[in-house]
This record gives C-alpha cells, structure tokens and sequence, in this order.
C-alpha cells in the first residue's frame, strides 16, 4: 500500500494500480520493455492490474514477466467495462494511468487519474478528467516510485 498526505487533495492509501494496454504501456501491441522492472518494483507495493480490449491479441504473451492481474474485456463498452473494474477493486484506493477515450471513465472512477501522453496521442476527454497529465508512461509511473512528486502535482 502506498500512503501519502497531500494538502488540500487529501490523504492516499493506494493499493490498485490499473492501467490500460495499447497506446500507455504498449505500442502497437508490443509492451514497453522498459517498463517491466517498473511495474514489477511497483508490484510489491501495489497490485498491477492491466484492462484492455487487447486489440492485437497480445497482451497475455507480452505481460508474461510482469506481475499483474490481465483483464482482457469484450470489444464493446469497454469505456463502462473499464471504470467498473475500478469500482470492483476500490475506487478510492486506485491509481488508474491510460490515454484513450475509453479510458476517461477509467480515470475519472479512480482516486487517482493519470493520463499519459504518447505515441499513439491522447484523447482530449480523457485529458480533462485527468488528475494529472504526463509526458509518457515513465514520467507516470516515476510519480509512484518517488510519491514526493505527487504531492508536488496536487497539493493546493
């Protein structure tokens, strides 16, 4: 679990981490090879969870070093699929990271919304119901290895 008290935004006892697939942590359907210590570091503090529509059919076999929890959801309402995984972990205790248009509901039901700017763009939607908004997936993640730059984002 990660706490953290931020003035004016509130006091953090995180447990879920869940990010979308295509376009935050993978391209193309090809996983981020960077970010698979990450995510495993993080792991031990946090349970990983990835939701995706997977549409490369390559999510199983891409995340087979990364300790997380996959979720592969139906090809429709995946925007309503997504955010309801959140409310079936905890939403206030979630730390959810995407970039797609589907994925604003997914940030929006969290604690905690990131939204990553990266190859494949990112949608405005998702972008305005974002706590934050980061470069790339990297800059996300440092922000919950190093918790001292969340509060430095959101505090009031």
């Amino acid at each position: 679990m990660l706490s953290i008290h931020i003035p004016e935004f509130g006091d953090l006892k995180l447990k879920y981490l869940v990010l979308d697939y295509n376009g935050t942590i993978a391209v193309n359907g090809i996983l981020l090879a960077e970010v698979v210590p990450i995510l495993n570091l993080l792991s031990e503090i946090l349970e990983v969870h990835v939701v995706t529509g997977d549409t490369y059919g390559t999510a199983k076999d891409q995340l087979a070093e990364v300790k997380c929890k996959l979720n592969i959801l139906p090809s429709e309402n995946q925007t309503t699929a997504k955010s309801d995984y959140i409310i079936t972990l905890d939403p206030n205790k979630t730390v959810a990271i995407g970039n797609g248009r589907n994925d604003r509901t997914l940030l929006k039901a969290a604690r905690v919304g990131i939204a990553v700017l990266g190859s494949e763009g990112t949608s405005v939607e998702t972008i305005q119901l974002a706590d934050i908004v980061t470069h790339d997936i990297y800059s996300a993640l440092s922000l919950l290895q190093f918790p001292d730059r969340l509060i430095a984002t959101l505090r009031g």
